[in-house]
């Protein structure tokens, strides 16, 4: 085992390559919001997983979103993981605050903008947590830790898998009903709706798509769950008829959804 001083060494060491090829091409805003990502509580966090065991070295960017980066990393059996870490901006905070209020599993979380946003992350390991035990295809969770989550990397050893908008399916019928059985499976099975399913948050690996970013994710005692039920299935209807998928009408995939989620 190294020494706790040898791995924070190491660990600010690969950020500053990250950063450094990071900040080839890119402009002040790009900089500022990568500052923030690996602030200085960012870094104790990520040494605190290193300490543990849990991770040895963070990789690479995967992706940047609204609310979130995420990193490949690499543990010291030479597996890969993800880590997503989500920016606590005051942007990023009046975007999931409205999601962490509906929810009762969060009931009278309030106070500063940071611990909201470890209630998000939280709430993200709690709905995989709920999706995995449902049978839906998502990134399988390992660990939280204030503003990061710790899960499966999805993904070869070259490449983290696609999105859903960037492949040319085979056979992208069967993709469709695979996408409508995982809705279903997460509402009957799992008790929610992801609330912002497209073809911007789900992967294709080598067997099939997968679900990503269920932070948003609702219990169906939430207010709003059936109305973003119904964007999710426009949304998912919207992009495989631009597949030339002869797609189900919404209604009755409404219907079929919640039929069995009703009491």
């Amino acid at each position: 085992m190294p020494r706790h001083d040898d791995t924070f060494a190491v660990l600010e060491r690969d950020v500053q390559k990250i950063k450094q090829k990071d900040y080839g091409a890119v402009d002040d805003e790009d900089r500022k919001t990568m500052d923030e990502v690996f602030d200085k509580q960012a870094l104790l966090a990520i040494y605190k997983l290193m300490t543990e065991g849990l991770i040895d070295k963070i990789d690479f960017p995967i992706s940047t979103g609204k609310e979130a980066n995420v990193f490949r990393v690499i543990t010291s059996e030479n597996k890969f993981l993800a880590l997503k870490i989500y920016r606590t901006s005051n942007l990023t905070f009046k975007r999931i605050a409205r999601y962490i209020e509906g929810d009762p599993r969060f009931h009278g979380i309030k106070g500063s903008r940071r611990k909201v946003v470890f209630a998000w992350a939280t709430k993200e390991f709690r709905n995989l947590q709920r999706l995995t035990d449902a049978k839906v295809r998502v990134p399988k969770p390992i660990k939280f830790h204030q503003n990061m989550l710790l899960m499966e990397y999805i993904g070869t050893t070259e490449m983290p898998a696609p999105m859903l908008r960037h492949v040319e399916l085979d056979d992208p019928a069967s993709t469709y009903k695979t996408v409508l059985r995982y809705i279903k499976l997460a509402y009957q099975k799992a008790g929610l709706v992801h609330g912002d399913l497209s073809e911007y948050n789900i992967l294709m690996e080598y067997d099939g798509p997968v679900i990503i970013d269920v932070g948003q994710g609702m219990m169906l005692d939430h207010p709003n769950a059936n109305e973003f039920l119904k964007r999710d299935i426009h949304n998912i209807n919207r992009y495989f008829r631009s597949l030339d998928v002869e797609t189900m009408d919404p209604q009755d995939i409404f219907r079929k959804v919640t039929k069995a989620g009703k009491k």
